[in-house]
């Protein structure tokens, strides 16, 4: 049995789910509109509200204003030669090209690709991009601008700089100037021969395999899913204005942040270039933001500012929190302490554009702390047993699928990881394992290839991880199985501690002893030192190479992780090599 939702702010409890599929409400029709068209209807109901406010270049646009450089720039490109179906990437940090060039590309039909720090991810945090990509393309020195022949790049022919022009470059100025009437015309005819159905934005993702995939989004893939998530929030024609510490490269700022505001007329306010705690909560004091988007790991390094408290946050009511797994005692403080009531969980994937379960904003605390919320309209969601392929019963973990309007277009120019993950019949496997209650909320217990199977027991390092953060000293903590020779595999928690705070290995078992199984007790416990963010808060390139353990004099248990490490978001894969070195395993 199925069960259908108004998307308003209050949730829908019944009928109950009698099997562990469901389908989200169709009350509201989805959207058949281009991003473009989207922009356009919002600046003509909003064209003096502001849309985009970069704090820290001082870069303040309205609507009006950024939809005229919007056409300007995609005019811009189109006199470069570039062409639809032409792939751009964007490579750099939270700046206002990023936003111009998320709505120029739509406008022409260029596919814009997000472009991650996943070969030099210490150089991108330097910004020095020309000289980072010089590296991989080395002939970009000498060549004119435009006419770019590379041998390991051989598509790539235009790189367009930001701030200063250098040699085989345009400047971003170049482009605004470029367009003359006869690519305003060219563009008109472009936008007359769109279709939502097209692709038009490529996110990588790496997944537990490392293996980077370009999943393909279509103009109907993230246009409906901001248009659902603003109806989540429940955001109205009133101002709203939504900080935004995530990276643009990243779905939840690019779809839950600029196209929400495309769509619902939200004010998108950027801290600062990549994430810093400080700046974003500068920004929402000064700027009287009444929403934020970001990870746990954002929260927590806002909470942790020594003059948290000096900081207005009074015109906070709610945001989204997602990326990563939530536990239920950071919810409960941000909720607290930064006056966020209405503050959600969102769960989703890339590949599914990305949000598919979402909380309501007046959801039950045990249900904000205990689930992902619930499934979202014109989406359908089932569990299955991963290995025989059936459903199973309620509140019973198996692997997460999800069909409807939200699923991919497919992997760009993969066919077979496409069909690895994608069905005949549309599911697409997120490799999730989660269960589904009577009321079709969802719960997610952790990755497939991330289960534990510790003397024929199923263990999901999930569950274990939101336990272990209710102890006072804990910080942040990941879970991981290593081999083991009698066991198959042992369970080792990664542990890194609140400031000020000391523990041992012991302390953390008999904490656990009496509270959970005996045989999901942790058999090594590892301390992890304090360590700074990435620009996108994700661990990428380099991570699991030789030496970067560092062991401390006084216990063999101790490390540090290299400089770029948010524990929350390491890959499974790379801590559990890293522990098996570590341990000698």
């Amino acid at each position: 049995m199925c069960i259908s939702a108004l998307h308003t702010r209050m949730p829908f409890l019944s009928p109950k789910v009698t099997n562990s599929y469901i389908q989200g409400p169709t009350d509201t029709p989805l959207l058949d509109k281009t991003m473009g068209q989207c922009l356009e209807e919002t600046v003509e109901r909003f064209p003096d509200r502001e849309a985009v406010v970069f704090c820290w270049d001082g870069v303040r646009k309205t609507f009006a204003q950024l939809k005229e450089e919007v056409d300007q720039a995609a005019a811009g490109l189109l006199a470069l030669g570039l062409r639809k179906g032409d792939r751009l990437g964007m490579w750099g940090p939270n700046k206002y090209e990023w936003v111009l060039m998320q709505f120029a590309t739509a406008q022409a039909g260029i596919i814009l690709v997000g472009c991650k720090a996943l070969v030099f991810p210490t150089q991108f945090k330097t910004q020095k991009y020309y000289d980072i990509l010089k590296q991989s393309c080395p002939e970009l020195e000498k060549s004119s601008p435009g006419g770019i022949k590379s041998k390991r790049l051989p598509d790539l022919s235009i790189v367009i700089m930001c701030d200063s022009k250098l040699p085989g470059t345009f400047h971003m100025h170049e482009v605004m100037q470029a367009g003359d009437s006869s690519h305003v015309k060219q563009l008109r005819a472009v936008q007359q021969s769109l279709s939502c159905n097209e692709p038009i934005n490529i996110q990588f993702t790496s997944g537990t395999t490392g293996s980077p995939k370009g999943a393909t989004l279509s103009h109907r893939n993230i246009v409906n899913n901001a248009y659902l998530v603003g109806l989540r929030l429940g955001i109205t024609d009133q101002e709203s204005r939504c900080g935004l510490p995530a990276p643009l490269y990243h779905c939840l700022a690019s779809v839950g942040g600029c196209m929400v505001m495309a769509l619902h007329g939200t004010s998108c306010i950027f801290p600062s270039p990549s994430f810093e705690g400080k700046a974003a909560l500068e920004a929402v004091s000064r700027e009287k933001c009444s929403f934020i988007l970001g990870t746990p790991t954002m929260y927590i390094d806002m909470l942790s500012q020594p003059d948290f408290d000096s900081y207005d946050l009074s015109t906070l009511r709610g945001g989204i929190i997602a990326g990563s797994p939530v536990p239920p005692e950071i919810m409960k403080t941000i909720m607290t302490k930064m006056h966020m009531p209405e503050l959600v969980v969102a769960y989703g994937t890339t590949e599914n554009s990305p949000v598919t379960f979402m909380g309501f904003p007046n959801d039950s605390i045990d249900r904000k702390t205990e689930t992902v919320g619930y499934i979202f309209p014109h989406t359908e969601a089932k569990i299955e047993d991963p290995e025989t392929g059936k459903s199973v019963p309620l509140n019973t973990p198996g692997e997460l699928q999800i069909r409807g309007y939200c699923v991919m277009l497919g992997y760009w120019n993969d066919p077979a990881k496409t069909s690895e993950v994608i069905t005949a019949e549309r599911w697409y496997k997120t490799g999730d394992i989660g269960s589904l209650d009577e009321h079709g909320y969802c719960k997610i217990v952790g990755r497939c290839k991330d289960m534990i199977i510790r003397g024929g027991e199923n263990i999901y390092p999930a569950e274990l991880e939101q336990f272990l953060h209710t102890h006072p000293k804990v910080e942040e903590v990941q879970v991981v199985g290593v081999k083991d020779s009698r066991m198959g595999e042992e369970i080792c928690a990664c542990i890194r501690l609140r400031a000020g705070q000391d523990c041992t290995e012991e302390e953390i078992k008999a904490f656990c002893k009496g509270k959970i199984s005996h045989f999901k007790i942790p058999h090594y416990v590892v301390f992890v030192r304090q360590y700074p963010l990435t620009v996108s808060g994700k661990v990428r390139g380099g991570w699991g190479r030789a030496g970067t353990l560092e062991f401390c004099p006084s216990s063999s248990r101790s490390l540090s992780l290299p400089p770029l490490c948010p524990l929350f978001q390491i890959q499974k894969y790379m801590l559990r090599e890293q522990m098996e070195k570590h341990l000698r395993l």
